[in-house]
């Protein structure tokens, strides 16, 4: 992240900045009543009327092609003049802005009791660097985003927590992390042949938090062509920082794909990848599986790629547990970034409240040749898709975290590998390793109580393959994981993918999550 710790020109400048941030200006603008049904109200009216874009437009030349990222990223929030700095409350918050890929200024508020105030953008607010065009930018362009910061490191400063810029887009990050994946407001029509819709948050309110607050709290409108949105961060930042999700949902016409609780992540090459890139590092990803959780309890790791071709994966379940895009791969030798610290990147897990009924978290997997692309979403989409006029509600947490020992309590896929298999006498591939259609996967499993199984005894592997025959299974002690390894050969029977399962257990007793994994044969 950039560094943001300017100081202010002068003294007499915070205070001017001051009366002009909170308000809008010297002379404050007109408090209107506040409730978070006020948010449920806008979003419903929104919706029984014909979608129109009301987020303010921001000048051309701003704009990439006229703007440079150098120059975008030159300004600077000043954090003197952050919000709530003054009166010593446990929260801050500072502003984007405009420009650059941010096309549209979003409308802020700050919440206090039950009355709410606009924030007005303020030219005075920012830092502008070596650019020349502060002067140009209009009075009223309004905010990109904003961050949230809290003491959660040391007492004195105030770290970022979460980031709400572009579309319906945020991400949080807890005491040790750096920022990697992202959530969404919500998806639709994720790769469907119509084309993906992106909504959007269009004006947010802050609740001023107390003096002891442990917790901070924002409402946001989202709207777009086929839906508007009431929403309610209830942001708790720590170690792990949690995010609590509430939303309402209102259907201005049926589309093909709704996406719930959709996290956005990018996933370049790994030790499972078939496709390589002429790259020093040995994995370049922010997060690198899938985790689900079943009410039944049962835990499904799919390792994640970059394939060569748009891969759609659902898992049918009826009211997920829990589901979540991890960074599993913590250690630095993996990575080897000194800039990126992708070690460093958190999971985000979505908890479900209520029940959400019939369904499937849907993974969807675009092809990437570059590290830049956000390539890899997951979401859960209902079975049923809203009708026009119709409302739905939604509640969730958002868990950004490091380590989790109870993700999933027991044994855990900690390394998935590949190749053509041994080769014959003459050091040639057997034929169907070279046409693709035979592979041989590794497996390691640890964690839980796989330390503990008897070297003598080596856990009983279950392995399965829809449209393949899985052969030469063996289980081998991994003493440098504390954990087993499991191989086998897949002979596949035709061109199809090929969906795999594997686990291990001691007699009835599973003591790993399953692995899930999908091949489609080919060279």
């Amino acid at each position: 992240m950039a560094d943001y710790r300017i100081t202010l020109r002068t003294t007499a400048a915070l205070c001017l900045l001051s009366c002009a941030f909170v308000f809008g200006g010297c002379a404050a603008a007109q408090a209107e009543p506040f409730s978070p049904e006020t948010v449920v109200a806008k979003a419903r009216s929104l919706a029984a009327e014909p979608y129109r874009d009301r987020r303010k437009e921001v000048p051309k030349w701003m704009m990439v092609g006229e703007t440079t990222y150098d120059q975008w990223r030159d300004i600077r929030f000043r954090p003197d003049a952050s919000l709530w700095r003054k009166e010593g409350l446990p929260f801050q918050v500072q502003f984007f802005h405009p420009g650059l890929y941010y096309g549209r200024s979003v409308a802020m508020n700050v919440v206090e009791g039950d009355e709410t105030r606009p924030v007005e953008f303020s030219r005075e607010l920012f830092h502008y660097g070596k650019n020349k065009f502060a002067k140009r930018i209009p009075d009223d362009v309004g905010y990109a985003g904003f961050r949230v910061h809290a003491p959660i490191k040391t007492a004195e400063y105030f770290d970022e927590v979460i980031v709400f810029l572009g579309a319906s887009y945020f991400r949080a990050i807890g005491r040790d992390h750096l920022y990697g994946l992202s959530a969404r407001g919500l998806a639709i029509d994720t790769v469907a042949p119509s084309g993906e819709e992106f909504p959007n948050f269009t004006e947010f309110w802050l609740v001023k938090p107390a003096s002891d607050a442990k917790q901070m709290v924002i409402h946001a409108l989202l709207d777009s062509p086929s839906f508007a949105g009431a929403y309610t961060f209830t942001v708790t930042p720590g170690v792990d920082t949690r995010v609590d999700v509430e939303a309402r949902l209102f259907a201005r016409r049926r589309v093909e794909k709704l996406g719930i609780a959709p996290l956005t992540s990018m996933f370049f090459f790994a030790e499972n990848s078939r496709r390589r890139f002429d790259d020093f590092r040995p994995e370049v990803h922010d997060s690198d599986g899938l985790l689900l959780q079943t009410r039944g309890g049962e835990w499904l790791w799919r390792p994640l790629d970059n394939p060569k071709a748009i891969a759609v994966n659902s898992f049918q379940m009826r009211d997920p547990a829990g589901f979540g895009l991890l960074q599993r791969d913590r250690d630095f030798a993996s990575h080897q970034d000194l800039e990126t610290r992708a070690e460093m990147r958190p999971s985000a897990w979505i908890t479900p409240r209520g029940d959400w009924g019939e369904g499937a978290v849907e993974l969807v997997q675009i092809p990437s040749d570059t590290e830049l692309n956000d390539n890899i979403v997951a979401f859960w989409r209902p079975a049923a898709m809203p009708e026009p006029g119709e409302e739905r509600a939604y509640a969730y947490s958002i868990d950004w975290f490091a380590e989790d020992d109870t993700r999933p309590p027991g044994g855990r896929a900690v390394a998935t590998r590949q190749d053509a298999g041994p080769f014959d006498p003459q050091g040639r591939p057997s034929a169907a390793a070279a046409e693709g259609r035979s592979r041989r996967f590794v497996i390691d499993f640890a964690g839980g109580t796989l330390a503990k199984v008897d070297a003598d005894t080596p856990p009983e592997a279950v392995v399965s393959a829809a449209g393949g025959t899985i052969e030469d299974v063996h289980v081998t002690r991994n003493p440098a994981i504390g954990g087993w390894r499991l191989g086998f050969h897949l002979q596949a029977e035709s061109r199809e993918p090929i969906e795999m399962r594997a686990y291990l257990k001691d007699d009835d007793d599973v003591l790993t999550e399953t692995w899930s994994y999908a091949f489609t044969p080919g060279p």
